[in-house]
């Protein structure tokens, strides 16, 4: 295992445990509400959306080596999509 991942994995221990006690549903419906907001609120909207990517940006790195290609690949793609649409709210077209 790198010493990135090793430290990656040691520092997001505490809060994974907080997010393991909490109910399936909570870590979803947060997810969820900030990318809603983050589309729907105009001008810093596009924070929402960048904190939403990110998250999943680390949901990705953590569980790497257990996913097989399909689900790596799907994983990509959806945090490619939150990014896409942070950048294009973030500098739209004028």
């Amino acid at each position: 295992m790198s010493s990135f991942r090793e430290s990656l994995e040691r520092a997001s221990l505490p809060l994974l445990n907080r997010l393991s006690r909490l109910p399936r549903a909570v870590p979803f419906l947060v997810v969820l509400a900030l990318l809603v907001g983050g589309i729907l609120i105009p001008g810093w909207g596009w924070v929402l959306t960048a904190v939403v990517a990110v998250f999943l940006l680390w949901m990705l790195l953590l569980g790497w080596p257990r996913l097989t290609a399909v689900e790596r690949l799907m994983r990509v793609a959806v945090v490619f999509m939150a990014v896409a649409i942070a950048v294009s709210q973030a500098l739209p077209r004028t």
